[in-house]
């Protein structure tokens, strides 16, 4: 068994790494720092192959494909991507573009390449790391609202032809709440709410999607959250998002 993980070299991606390495993968570990990468490798006790590559450059995308195609994945984690906390209209354009390249763009080719090869040998596993933002619009967040929304939408239809088909290949979407990890200092943002460790939050996605099952929200309060949000009025939901995000911004 081989797993391919990007954004392995922290966080969700890291901590996932190591969870499948306990359950006897091999893995081929994709993110920019390359000395964390070679860190990780070597605490882990199965065979690992370490590929730095920024993924918010499309020709990146496809040469990790390339590099990997023919590597036998039986199981693609799309985990790699980042936030930007701030108004619209005071952030940074370019910062917003490669956040869309890495978080949508570099998502969908590497699921849609992956998935072609797997529907032709009728098996394999894929996990998109989405977010419970992919459920809501997210003022002071937006951009990353929206790309988490572009995931986990994207992942249900598929799921749904792959049904259709009678594939045997299987697809899931993680929906995590707030996470202990890297995301605030990239993002420029603080949470108030407190985060599950991504040690759990790891371990609990991959038990699941090894069960097949589609939505993945870790934490009890974030599954009656969720659920909620199909109850709450469009402009009301907007008040409260904002509100939360009003709560954790760093910006004056």
């Amino acid at each position: 068994m081989k797993a391919l993980i990007t954004g392995a070299s922290s966080g969700i991606g890291k901590d996932m790494a190591y969870y499948l390495d306990s359950l006897g993968y091999d893995l081929v570990l994709v993110a920019r720092r390359e000395s964390l990468l070679e860190n990780i490798k070597k605490e882990l006790k199965n065979n690992v192959e370490t590929i730095a590559l920024d993924l918010s450059i499309e020709e990146n995308v496809y040469k990790l494909y390339e590099m990997t195609k023919d590597k036998e994945i039986d199981f693609l984690i799309n985990n790699a991507g980042f936030g930007l906390f701030g108004l619209t209209i005071n952030t940074d354009l370019d910062t917003e573009l490669k956040m869309i390249n890495l978080n949508i763009k570099a998502l969908h080719i590497l699921t849609k390449l992956f998935l072609k090869d797997f529907y032709k040998k009728d098996k394999g596993r894929i996990l998109n790391v989405a977010s419970s933002a992919g459920f809501m619009a997210g003022p002071k967040l937006n951009t990353y609202y929206a790309t988490k929304n572009y995931v986990l939408k994207f992942t249900l239809a598929i799921y749904e032809e792959l049904r259709k088909l009678g594939s045997n290949v299987k697809i899931s979407v993680l929906c995590p709440g707030p996470v202990n990890t890297e995301f605030n200092k990239v993002a420029k943002g603080k949470f108030t709410i407190k985060g599950l460790s991504s040690e759990y939050v790891s371990k609990y996605a991959i038990d699941k999607s090894l069960k097949n099952k589609l939505i993945i929200i870790p934490g009890f309060s974030i599954k009656i959250g969720v659920f909620l949000t199909r109850f709450i009025p469009t402009k009301l939901l907007l008040k409260f998002v904002y509100r939360i995000q009003e709560r954790k911004n760093k910006e004056k």
